[in-house]
């Protein structure tokens, strides 16, 4: 299983979800869960003053999480990508997460 961090991109491969994909908001390892931006949407409701954000209260709408192993690294172009196939790129200042390039077989 490919490493999942903050900000990759996931698509979802189990559960009702399935098939979508969307940025990693935040990885909760302890309870082996990812919260998925747009996905597995809650609803909670908040009173009436109980929030500087929200004064007025009401239905929010918050993201839940998904089973870490329900997901799964795609690249930008929609494909999986395993662990092997991520590398490190060294910038001027920081290092970013790259998907490596395979070449071409004759």
């Amino acid at each position: 299983m490919a490493e999942i961090r903050k900000g990759d991109t996931v698509k979802v491969i189990a559960g009702k979800e399935k098939g979508k994909s969307g940025r990693v908001l935040e990885v909760l390892r302890e309870k082996g869960r990812v919260r998925v931006e747009k996905l597995m949407t809650v609803k909670r409701h908040q009173k009436k003053g109980r929030s500087q954000a929200n004064p007025e209260g009401g239905i929010l709408e918050l993201p839940g999480t998904i089973a870490i192993s329900s997901v799964m690294v795609v690249g930008k172009d929609d494909k999986p990508v395993r662990r092997e196939q991520i590398g490190r790129e060294l910038g001027a200042k920081e290092k970013a997460r790259l998907q490596k390039r395979k070449a071409a077989a004759k």
